[in-house]
């Protein structure tokens, strides 16, 4: 039996605020908006928003890819989080 392609992985970090939220935006809709699982709504969102960068960064269309391992890896520094919005 052939062994199952691997997906490159992402690893987000939410607060337990924000992961509560996600938690209950799936149980409350995501079957209705066609989410299967938590991580299906995590993509659906996500690649909304790299559509809307692209219209607004790059002319809409895609950039070419950024293979696996080429950025930088871990959290948001904390510098990095105290100039962060989340909430736009």
């Amino acid at each position: 039996m052939a062994k199952p392609k691997r997906f490159p992985a992402f690893t987000p970090y939410y607060t337990e605020d924000q992961a509560g939220q996600v938690r209950a935006a799936f149980k409350a809709a995501g079957l209705q908006e066609g989410d299967a699982s938590v991580s299906d709504l995590i993509v659906r969102a996500t690649m909304r928003e790299v559509k809307r960068l692209q219209r607004k960064y790059n002319g809409g269309k895609p950039w070419p890819p950024v293979q696996a391992g080429e950025l930088r890896r871990g959290q948001r520094t904390l510098d990095e989080m105290q100039h962060r919005n989340e909430e736009t």
